[in-house]
């Protein structure tokens, strides 16, 4: 599978991952009205309405930071997967496809209900997480991929020619 195809299944399964989930929980089941549901001593399902970004952060409560969130969302999505589609490496496409999928999965949701739907909530003790759903989960997971890839030495001169790679450089193996 080519690295664009791997980082297209990538944002297509984070999308419908996402939007099933959120789609199921909150229309399909009465968590809003019985929440929080424990799932284990440390994991809860609740429902969160964030109209910010990352960590509840800028909360926006106008139509215009909502829209502003919106359209930032679909740019920034655009740009990653445009450079996406140019991935040397099936990891790099993925942690795209995946970073893409999240920020397309929050932006319909602010588009149609004026905030991010978020149903994990983590803790353990006194400590807790912030609530998230499976697109924050994909985002978190496609920055991991994108830090893994750029600590990657292979791929950095896949160029057989040794003016490119340099005398003595065996930097060509194939990328992930």
């Amino acid at each position: 599978m080519t690295p664009t195809r791997a980082g297209l299944l990538a944002l297509f399964l984070t999308l419908v991952l996402d939007q099933t989930s959120k789609l199921g929980l909150y229309f399909g089941t009465d968590l809003v009205l019985t929440q929080p549901w424990r799932l284990a001593p440390f994991a809860d399902f609740v429902v969160v309405w964030n109209r910010g970004v990352s960590y509840g952060l800028f909360q926006q409560e106008s139509g215009f930071g909502r829209w502003f969130l919106v359209i930032l969302s679909l740019a920034a999505a655009l740009g990653l997967g445009i450079w996406m589609t140019r991935a040397g490496s099936r990891l790099l496409a993925v942690a795209l496809g995946l970073i893409v999928g999240g920020a397309l999965g929050n932006a319909i949701d602010r588009a149609a209900y004026g905030a991010v739907f978020d149903f994990v909530h983590l803790h353990a003790g006194g400590w807790s997480w912030y609530v998230f759903n499976v697109a924050d989960a994909a985002i978190v997971a496609g920055v991991i991929g994108l830090v893994l890839d750029s600590l990657s030495p292979a791929g950095r001169g896949t160029s057989k020619d040794p003016a490119k790679t340099g005398p003595g450089r065996t930097d060509t193996a194939p990328r992930l």
